[in-house]
């Protein structure tokens, strides 16, 4: 009776092991410092990765709110991308500081910083901080061209298959599906806009340099003088001024900022405030880079239309 009680038990405990199939792979713990940079990598990593984004899509990324489990998240990860170009210069480094993580050490695969490679707008000649928040290597709000996308899209895929072998055909695939829909997906944006090339714009901060170059828009002003400056009073009749003078009635303005100093300018401008945002899932059925600049551009050639 032992013998087949015995039997029973391991014939139990084989169809158990059997019914519950392989173990499942380990996916690839990607960290990424925003959201746009998180979305990018899911959709080339597809299911063999696991992406978590440190800034929330509402956050502005200059000033993340650094938390002890940002600390804990980046040890556990076999990937950093980082915007960098200083973009997270006042909370990323504390982080890493903190971090015991040689996997994503400045120069190993696990470390993928986004702007290299890209062609930095707006980088100064001289690097003077009376300026304001200005970048010594330029611009680094430069997701919102898509043409640079395809390139970090590219390096991503390239780290991830230094990372992860056995996963390199799938991330070649999904990177060319991925640059497949952007070229179609840039046509039609390009076409939607088409008709509004040279339309005056103004911005809270320079965080659209790059959508207006790639679009044919011209960005007049900016509400605050200087960047992370908190516009002054003198400067807003400055901004009124030249709206005024050349034609702008468009404000763009993103949920971290001030929508009432744009609503003023608005009243003596009669402009149009338009509430956009630079990170997929900053406003509602924005949740990935597609969808995101879908609703960018719609947006945009919907203001300028109703104006004509």
């Amino acid at each position: 009776m032992k013998t087949i009680a015995r039997f029973g038990l391991a014939a139990a405990t084989l169809v158990a092991l059997l019914g519950a199939g392989p173990p499942a792979l380990k996916k690839l713990s990607i960290v990424a410092t925003t959201p746009d940079l998180a979305a990018i990598a899911k959709a080339i990593g597809g299911d063999a990765v696991e992406v978590k984004a440190l800034a929330k899509p509402t956050e502005d990324p200059h000033y993340v709110d650094a938390k002890p489990s940002h600390i804990v998240t980046l040890n556990r990860a076999d990937v950093l991308i980082e915007g960098g170009a200083e973009l997270e210069l006042g909370w990323l480094p504390p982080l890493l500081e903190s971090t015991r993580n040689g996997r994503i050490a400045a120069g190993s695969p696990g470390r993928i910083v986004a702007s290299q490679g890209i062609r930095m707008l707006e980088v100064p000649v001289t690097f003077d901080r009376s300026r304001g928040d200005v970048h010594p290597f330029g611009n680094p709000h430069f997701l919102l061209d898509p043409l640079n996308v395809k390139i970090i899209a590219g390096r991503i895929a390239d780290h991830l298959a230094q990372v992860d072998p056995k996963a390199a055909g799938l991330f070649k695939a999904n990177l060319q599906a991925f640059d497949a829909t952007l070229d179609a997906k840039l046509a039609e944006w390009q076409k939607q806009l088409a008709p509004y090339r040279g339309a005056r714009i103004v911005t809270y901060h320079q965080d659209f340099v790059y959508l207006a170059e790639r679009f044919g828009l011209e960005v007049v002003e900016t509400l605050e003088p200087k960047p992370g400056i908190a516009p002054s009073p003198a400067h807003l009749a400055k901004v009124i001024g030249t709206m005024k003078a050349k034609n702008a009635r468009v404000i763009l303005v993103q949920p971290y900022q001030n929508r009432k100093t744009a609503e003023t300018v608005s009243r003596q401008t009669g402009a149009v405030v338009l509430d956009v945002g630079q990170q997929p899932g900053a406003l509602k059925n924005t949740d990935t880079y597609f969808r995101l600049m879908d609703f960018m551009v719609g947006t945009l050639a919907s203001a300028f239309r109703a104006q004509k």
